[in-house]
């Protein structure tokens, strides 16, 4: 896996890389202090915070589907890359796109599939966050558990349109006579 350090600086992509690891970062803060209030209150006040857990599991849920196309990007997913280290770029390409038309197709059905069952939960409430706005407001906020599994069909797509960027710059690159880095090393390291 190839990053493209020239269109990841700028434009859209830029601007999208830049708000996920923004939003990486804020959610992982956000588990901490959380998860920090919650041992406090526990072992210090023997209280606990009956919906510290269900919040930290759903932003944990996010954070799995959103970032994993980060990870592509970057080339931190398990791979096992002797054989495409054996071959010319173009061959490299060939079968980098090979390999990604049934990845893609399970994306496809992931995300169709994710909203589908996703869309089965419209009408239940998520508990831990419906009980944070009653304590302060006295009244339900009624945000749907929909929004927990759509994540799934979010970062499906994403990870898709990761998998075809990281196709179509590898292409780009061998066009304009830039070998593709090794996918070894991706970064040049």
């Amino acid at each position: 896996m190839t990053e493209h350090p020239a269109a990841a600086r700028t434009g859209p992509v830029g601007w999208y890389m830049r708000a996920m690891r923004f939003l990486a970062g804020t959610s992982m803060l956000t588990i901490v202090v959380i998860m920090t209030a919650q041992v406090a209150a526990r072992y210090l006040f023997n209280a606990s915070l009956i919906w510290a857990e269900e919040l930290c599991r759903v932003l944990l849920v996010w954070q799995t589907f959103l970032f994993v196309g980060l990870a592509y990007q970057r080339g931190e997913l398990v791979a096992v890359d002797v054989l495409p280290e054996l071959l010319t770029p173009k061959l490299r390409l060939a079968l980098k796109i090979l390999v990604s038309i049934p990845v893609l197709a399970f994306l496809g059905l992931m995300a169709v599939n994710g909203y589908d069952y996703a869309s089965r939960f419209q009408n239940q409430v998520i508990p831990a966050v419906d009980f944070i706005w009653m304590s302060v407001t006295g009244d339900g906020l009624g945000v749907s558990v929909f929004w927990v599994y759509v994540s799934v069909c979010v970062g499906s797509a994403l990870l898709g349109l990761h998998v075809v960027a990281s196709i179509v710059g590898d292409a780009l690159d061998i066009r304009a006579g830039r070998a593709a880095p090794s996918t070894l090393h991706p970064h040049g390291e």
